[in-house]
């Protein structure tokens, strides 16, 4: 990681899953059809907050959990590099979710899971209504970015390092 990287501590096994159910609840409020996606998805990992920092060179950090079946069964980092200008602070919540058994089997045998080498997100914006529509979406796995106001866009996840952590 970059010394422009924010400094982090890590969070216990309790802060990440609180955070967890905010970032979920918060996603189910905003985004119309997201508690069903959720209930069609075999896995959900969540990334309450990932803080970009950077100054010319950046990097990111966040710590969440996988969820299957709404219970938490693995504690994850998201850890990424960046190159170019940039200057300041953001952060944003991830959710990324596993619509297939054999993509969450694939993520969960993969040790630093690398977005856009190991598996392709799609990224899902909301349309019109404000809402997902769950019967188009047809990704083994789909991503969404979250700010404090709602859904981002024209955002990705190439480049993230996925990793499986104690807590």
């Amino acid at each position: 990681m970059s010394a422009a990287a924010p400094e982090s501590r890590a969070a216990s096994a309790r802060e990440i899953d609180a955070g967890v159910r905010d970032t979920l609840d918060r996603f189910f409020y905003k985004v119309g059809g997201a508690r069903e996606l959720a209930n069609k998805a075999v896995g959900i990992l969540v990334f309450p907050s990932i803080v970009k920092a950077g100054f010319g060179f950046g990097g990111e950090y966040g710590e969440g959990a996988l969820l299957v079946h709404g219970r938490t069964v693995d504690y994850y980092n998201n850890i990424s590099a960046s190159f170019g200008f940039q200057l300041g602070v953001q952060e944003r919540s991830v959710i990324i979710a596993f619509m297939t058994p054999e993509a969450l089997r694939q993520f969960r045998k993969t040790a630093g899971w690398k977005v856009g080498a190991d598996a392709s997100v799609a990224i899902i914006t909301v349309g019109a209504g404000g809402a997902i529509d769950t019967n188009k979406i047809t990704s083994p796995v789909v991503g969404f970015i979250l700010d404090p106001k709602g859904l981002m866009y024209n955002l990705t996840l190439e480049g993230s390092k996925i990793s499986r952590i104690s807590r």
